[in-house]
């Protein structure tokens, strides 16, 4: 049996789906106005790991994840840059891509973007409006907290103690400063391309009722997870439950996850204080490998203190562990030691196997313990470098060790077998990455996607830097 934490009650809880053998979960996305950093690789290798865990459990998962790809920050930079809105969107969600593979995290399902659901925003607002939870200040709509009795129910705090949050448009006309924007009025001088037709005249959705239209969208009004970061309790996700249980009248999700803050010298990392990394600048250093273990090393839900020390340890941990795989694996080639034919393990080794394998999975079941799993996964190395020892080394006992190693790292996401592809990168993937920049320089976008996704299928991503594309292995399987 699973047990998540969940933040709507507070408590550690044993999942049970809405519908058995089947999860539906919706994770926030990016707003991509930048680069990813690595705030953004922790959030979506966590759930990552809870996709990659409920599905080992036997559950089916629907992973949706979205783009906010209209947004002030977007227009801001845009202008900034001299570009269109669309161009800097299409750049930053193909950073994200990018990275997000290098760390082998597997695709979502379905990655809805608020500009295909216009409409569908339009029709969710005038439920609200028809429902008396929402009301018009000209141009823009709002939502009335105070016409929805349970509003603080996940951040835990009474409406008289909330504040007005990051995001929180400010608005002296409005009825209560906790209000917040469910349609703004487009401002003069702002790009047709981020401006729409509505009932209200033109402009665009706020930043709460897009995460509510597009969970409902592809998951249904009621579904079983919704997740994202710390930071998004307040008022993000307080809001998208207020917005969309006054709609329909029903829960919106069961379960809500958050992880951790990922901190610097034990302050929160953001891009607004100018402390944070991106991943570029850390995958210039340490393989997306190590970045990803890294951040299983720290439980999800505590804060992770970002340092080139820790980078290094893990660093260190994982090569510790690819060592121990290339020895064993040398060992089936019979390049090293003398070798037992035989393909049965021993006795002892498929008990302590067996019980190590039950350990790493009931850790992983406990709220997603990964930290505890890796620690599980060292001691299956340590079993399997004991074999070393002896003169004559028990094949099917390392073979046996090597498919339960295989079985508990795909769980973490952790490549520990074919690492060694990042030494040589075949002439044809070199190629590819040629031919892709090639597409992208004129434009050929649709041509640029599918050459990216064959160096995917060969185990690589390609990066776009100043000074042309670099090849990085993939840290998955």
């Amino acid at each position: 049996m699973i047990r998540i934490h969940n933040t709507l009650t507070g408590r550690v809880e044993s999942f049970v789906p809405m519908e058995p053998g089947q999860v539906r979960m919706y994770v926030c996305g990016i707003t991509p106005y930048d680069v990813c950093h690595v705030g953004h690789a922790r959030c979506y290798v966590v759930f990552d790991v809870v996709r990659r865990v409920l599905r080992a459990n036997g559950f089916k998962v629907r992973y949706v994840q979205n783009f906010t790809d209209v947004d002030d920050k977007i227009i801001a930079r845009a202008t900034e840059r001299g570009i269109k809105t669309t161009d800097l969107v299409r750049e930053n969600i193909d950073d994200f891509f990018t990275k997000m593979d290098a760390l082998g995290i597997e695709r979502a399902d379905v990655y809805p973007k608020v500009t295909e659901h216009i409409p569908y925003i339009i029709a969710l607002i005038g439920k609200l409006e028809e429902n008396k939870v929402a009301y018009r200040l000209g141009g823009d709509v709002y939502f009335s907290v105070k016409a929805f009795a349970p509003y603080g129910k996940l951040s835990k705090r009474p409406l008289d103690e909330l504040q007005s949050g990051a995001r929180v448009d400010i608005n002296k006309e409005k009825k209560d400063p906790l209000d917040f924007a469910l349609w703004k009025e487009s401002k003069p001088g702002e790009p047709p391309e981020a401006s729409w037709n509505s009932p209200w005249g033109k402009g665009r959705p706020g930043w709460h009722i897009e995460c509510s239209v597009m969970s409902m969208k592809h998951l249904g009004v009621h579904f079983d997870i919704h997740g994202g970061g710390l930071d998004l309790i307040f008022p993000h996700h307080e809001n998208e439950i207020a917005q969309s249980e006054a709609a329909t009248h029903k829960p919106f999700a069961n379960v809500w996850m958050h992880n951790g803050f990922v901190t610097l010298n034990r302050e929160k990392m953001s891009k607004s204080l100018g402390n944070f990394f991106t991943l570029s600048e850390i995958f210039a250093k340490y393989q997306p490998a190590v970045v990803r273990y890294m951040l299983l090393t720290v439980h999800y839900r505590a804060p992770l203190d970002f340092s080139s020390d820790i980078l290094e340890q893990s660093r260190q941990a994982l090569s510790g562990l690819r060592d121990a795989v290339a020895r064993a694996s040398r060992v089936l080639q019979k390049q090293e030691f003398g070798v037992d034919e035989s393909d049965k393990p021993s006795a002892d080794i498929a008990s302590r196997s067996e019980a190590l394998v039950q350990e790493f999975n009931e850790a992983l079941a406990d709220d997603f313990n990964t930290p505890a799993a890796l620690g599980v996964l060292h001691k299956l190395i340590s079993v399997l470098e004991r074999q070393f020892a002896t003169n004559t080394v028990s094949r099917g006992s390392v073979r046996h060790l090597l498919d339960r190693l295989r079985v508990c790292a795909e769980m973490l996401g952790l490549d520990l077998f074919s690492f060694m592809q990042g030494l040589f990168i075949p002439p044809e993937v070199t190629g590819y990455a040629q031919e892709r920049e090639a597409a992208r320089v004129r434009k050929d976008w649709k041509e640029a996607d599918r050459l990216r996704r064959e160096i995917s299928t060969r185990g690589y991503v390609v990066e776009d830097t100043p000074h042309g594309p670099r090849l990085l292995p993939k840290a998955g399987t």
